[in-house]
């Protein structure tokens, strides 16, 4: 029966955040009706204010730093007008007739230094309608190039990038940002080119078919509020190496720190005041805070003069912070609360037993499963670490398996079935787009589920035979 319970409540999750209820209410509420329905109703207040909030609270104090500078420099970047410079300078360089290029290297330059993908996605779908127009490239297009530059490879492959799904692995495994740089560089290799491939085919076969850009319907279509501001305008008055250099800082002074200064460092210094830190799992995380930190600060400075409301975008982007995370930590909540369950133990052997030998393919597994569920890759994999990442920690010793590689397969996995049709990623690029799932999701499916599980497989077979690398 609690495993009943725990399918259903999954089951229903789904469907009501596919409907657009919150998942701070509804989180807790499916946490409720499986513990109702596994027979534990009289557990069911020590459960939520135990159990359910004691989780949600470690999560958002092991991660709150990352969600809060993440998105406090995205929204800096975007009123700075930085963003839109650098999408300007590269849609000069490389004009219409590489449209797609253009909004993919884009996406991915902003997304890989820093900014928010939902800020980028605001910033770059006005520039993606005028060069997919001028080109006869078909609108539908938009939402899967503005996918594969955001959600796949610059998210979860590429080493060194600030996104929260890159730093969720680190406290469990005791790694870093750059973990496993060479695999992960080559997983953002196959996405980035065969999702160019992917799009450009469709494109072409559009043109032949006689199908040119479409209609716009800007009532569809969901539009960031600037306040008057003309951002177009401040990206004109931004030099391009100063539009780009916070982004380089980000992630240069994430690898000094890790491959420098922290890493020669001795931590025994802090042993008598905070005996509970492990500064070997702890670093990875502080060289991310700092970096990102630093940034914004210089971003702030170098931009003194043009600030039309510094206070209001470091507000906004400091409220900006608030509803990801907490999302993100219900549903860890959530989590642990379908962990503590008896009916748990027989799922989490059979994900364990799915590659007794190889706990790479489990992992894979229960990062996928968990991130399609959720429709979030970020809170399905504080889910599956959550329950299960010491298991994979101790299975990959006894098999001589890095850690390192550990992360890196969970933060591929994890950005696999995150995109599928509820994912509130999905639903809100759509929305800016002005498009239906019926009109654009096929294509995003491509680049960021069916490409990213072949990027998978790669790291998988290529990590089983030589290691990391």
């Amino acid at each position: 029966m609690s495993t009943f319970a725990i399918i259903l409540s999954l089951v229903l999750l789904i469907f009501f955040a596919y409907r657009g209820i919150s998942v701070l209410i509804l989180a807790p509420l499916m946490a409720a009706l499986a513990v109702f329905l596994s027979g534990d109703i009289g557990f069911m207040l020590p459960i939520y204010t135990d159990t359910f909030m004691g989780a949600l609270g470690r999560y958002i104090l092991n991660f709150f730093p990352l969600f809060l500078l993440g998105a406090l420099f995205g929204q800096l970047m975007a009123d700075s007008g930085a963003a839109n410079a650098i999408a300007q300078w590269l849609m000069r360089r490389l004009g219409a007739r590489h449209a797609i290029a253009t909004v993919v290297l884009a996406c991915a330059v902003l997304t890989y230094g820093g900014v928010s993908l939902f800020v980028v996605a605001f910033a770059i779908y006005p520039i993606a309608k005028s060069l997919f127009r001028e080109s006869g490239i078909p609108k539908r297009l938009i939402p899967a190039s503005i996918a594969l530059g955001s959600f796949t490879f610059t998210m979860t492959a590429l080493p060194g990038t600030p996104a929260i799904q890159n730093a969720i692995p680190i406290p469990f495994f005791g790694t870093h940002a750059f973990a496993a740089p060479g695999l992960g560089i080559i997983a953002g290799l196959i996405m980035l080119v065969l999702g160019l491939l992917w799009i450009n085919t469709r494109a072409r076969a559009a043109r032949m078919a006689g199908e040119g850009y479409g209609e716009d319907d800007p009532r569809l279509e969901l539009q960031a509020a600037v306040e008057g501001v003309d951002l177009n305008e401040l990206a004109r008055s931004i030099p391009l190496p100063l539009a780009v250099l916070p982004l380089v800082l980000v992630i240069g002074i994430n690898a000094l720190l890790t491959f420098g200064v922290f890493k020669g460092m001795d931590f025994s210094f802090m042993g008598e005041r905070f005996p509970k830190v492990d500064a070997g799992k702890q670093s990875g995380m502080w060289a991310i805070i700092v970096a990102l930190l630093v940034s914004s600060l210089v971003l702030i400075v170098t931009r003194w003069s043009h600030w039309s409301n510094l206070k209001h975008s470091i507000n906004k982007g400091t409220l900006g912070s608030m509803l990801p995370i907490f999302n993100t930590a219900s549903e860890v909540g959530y989590g642990a609360v379908i962990a503590s369950m008896a009916g748990f133990a027989l799922i989490r052997d059979a994900v364990l037993n799915v590659s007794p030998g190889n706990p790479l393919i489990s992992e894979a597994v229960a990062m996928n499963v968990l991130a399609g569920i959720t429709g979030s890759s970020s809170g399905g994999m504080s889910i599956a670490l959550q329950a299960l990442g010491a298991d994979y920690l101790r299975m990959a010793t006894e098999a001589g398996i890095s850690p390192e590689l550990l992360h890196r397969v969970a933060t591929i996995a994890a950005g696999g079935f995150d995109t599928l049709p509820h994912s509130g990623a999905v639903i809100t690029l759509l929305a800016i787009c002005g498009l239906t799932h019926k009109q654009a999701y096929l294509n995003m499916a491509m680049v960021t589920v069916g490409i990213p599980m072949l990027a998978l497989v790669s790291v998988i077979t290529l990590g089983t035979m030589f290691g990391a690398f």
